[in-house]
């Protein structure tokens, strides 16, 4: 797409955009106009503004502000809208109720920045101006992952990340669950998962291979009905919850709970107070595959995203090496070496998704061991992408020099603790291009989009997290959704964004 000025601060900038003449205003007056369908999206408008215009916005068939279904628009796809504000009139269409989600969030933005309060802002002019937008995504898949497992967070701060993520067109909502620090979803067949699995006695302090602990005990987990109310509250607004079950590695909270699921059942293991890759790691005798299918059948019921994620990366294979019934099962599954039960794993537990109507994700490198019906997820080099995709896979870039928002925004040594190494600085993050260099069309078509990831060894509040993940997925909000190159553009309407993430409360890296 070619580079383009753009006359509105929007973020991520619409796909065109035409400012007109004149101002419409919302007042006590306004009316909405509601076509069959789009209920939810004036539900949505409603419960956005009223907290700080105190507007009622009732429904009228004289209405002039129009939201609409309009089959004619299915060229915009699922997320696309056409929006059209005149001094008179308003008029949202979109040919799907996620497309006028989205147009909302436009909206939105679009009004005075005081607009995106959470309390009473009396006094204000409450204006759109006129403008003539059609807007549509790049890419499908624009996601953020945020790990709980390390740090927990209460579902209340997990619905302000969400209502963060709508407000800048983020459709996916990695919730990455498990860990061997914490295991945070309940498990009726298994309810030591969250009783032991969900506590550790303390945490370490700074990176891994340190040796400094804060004595702190930490834990906590989510109840089935929280989940499940987290699950609307963003479908609500536009945005999927994909949950992450790591397996067969990072499970050292799961066999804290059940060391039977291990390679040494007769082994008493601690919840990991440590970061890093932990070397213990599921068995593979029949008892664990039928605790994952069971793991799986509850996440399934609880999230009905079409995805769902099951780790799948940084799994040591020693414990298999040293283990008779582990070499015995890659005998008779004719493998090559205990080693290669890692791939076999994987495949059945994908295979068990996939029969179940899911689509399984895994962590990869180039996915050369999984079967090409999971969606990978590469991190390690960006090479990477482009591998996957040639082979067949569904891809989403997550490379870590570039979506990574646990390493430092900066050099500077007043900055967080973060990973050691890389910055990940604002730059790196929208110059990434999901879309390798030199990709034929047919691997390009199958990079599916990017997500931002915050892995939190290092994060322990609300406010840090929030100083981490913005304005960097501001950044990758604007690439990933209109596939923007312009820096200089860019920043100019990062400036006016500010002054909306101000209004929400948000604790962002200056």
């Amino acid at each position: 797409m070619p580079a383009q000025r753009s006359a509105l601060a929007l973020v991520p900038r619409p796909t065109k955009s035409t400012v007109r003449p004149g101002l419409f205003t919302l007042d006590a007056g306004t009316a909405l106009h509601i076509g069959a369908g789009a209920e939810p999206a004036a539900d949505l408008l409603r419960t956005l503004l009223a907290p700080a215009t105190g507007l009622p916005l009732p429904s009228s068939p004289e209405g002039q502000f129009t939201l609409t279904l309009d089959p004619g628009l299915a060229g915009l796809g699922e997320e696309g809208y056409g929006l059209t504000v005149a001094p008179h009139a308003v008029l949202l269409r979109a040919a799907h109720l996620t497309g006028l989600l989205r147009g909302i969030q436009t909206i939105r933005q679009l009004l005075p920045p005081q607009a995106l309060s959470a309390s009473p802002r009396p006094g204000f002019r409450w204006e759109l101006p006129c403008v003539e937008i059609t807007d549509l995504p790049r890419h499908p898949w624009r996601g953020a992952m945020l790990d709980v497992a390390r740090h927990f967070q209460p579902v209340a701060y997990l619905r302000r990340y969400v209502d963060l993520l709508a407000l800048h067109k983020i459709g996916v909502f990695h919730l990455h669950l498990t860990d061997d620090q914490g295991w945070r979803m309940p498990v009726s067949a298994y309810p030591k998962l969250t009783e032991i699995g969900g506590r550790r006695a303390e945490s370490l302090v700074g990176p891994a291979g340190g040796d400094v602990y804060d004595g702190v005990p930490h834990g906590g987990s989510y109840t089935r009905a929280e989940l499940a109310g987290l699950v609307g509250y963003a479908a609500a607004r536009g945005v999927t919850v994909m949950p992450e079950i790591e397996m067969p590695g990072h499970v050292r909270a799961a066999l804290a709970a059940y060391p039977g699921l291990g390679n040494r059942p007769d082994r008493t293991l601690d919840v990991w107070t440590r970061w890093g890759v932990c070397d213990t790691v599921l068995g593979v005798h029949d008892e664990v595959l039928d605790f994952c299918r069971t793991v799986l059948h509850e996440v399934m019921d609880v999230f009905p995203s079409p995805y769902l994620h099951i780790g799948g990366e940084e799994c040591p294979t020693s414990e298999w090496t040293d283990s008779a019934a582990a070499r015995e099962r890659a005998l008779a599954q004719g493998l090559s070496s205990p080693a290669a039960l890692h791939g076999w794993f994987l495949g059945r537990m994908g295979d068990f998704l996939v029969r179940h109507g899911r689509r399984p994700v895994a962590w990869a490198e180039t996915g050369a061991e999984l079967p090409l019906d999971f969606t990978v997820m590469t991190w390690r080099d960006a090479a990477h992408t482009l591998t996957a995709a040639r082979r067949g896979h569904p891809v989403v870039s997550a490379y870590h020099r570039a979506t990574y928002l646990d390493y430092a925004q900066s050099q500077d040594p007043g900055e967080p603790p973060a990973q050691p190494g890389d910055v990940v600085d604002l730059r790196a993050v929208h110059d990434h291009d999901p879309v390798p260099e030199g990709a034929e069309r047919s691997a390009a078509e199958r990079v599916s989009g990017t997500q931002a990831q915050l892995w939190t060894e290092f994060v322990r509040t609300p406010e840090q997290i929030e100083y981490l993940t913005y304005p960097r997925l501001c950044a990758l909000a604007d690439r990933a959704w209109s596939g923007a190159t312009d820096w200089a553009d860019f920043r100019t309407r990062l400036d006016a964004h500010t002054a909306r993430l101000d209004a929400l409360g948000v604790t962002y890296h200056p």
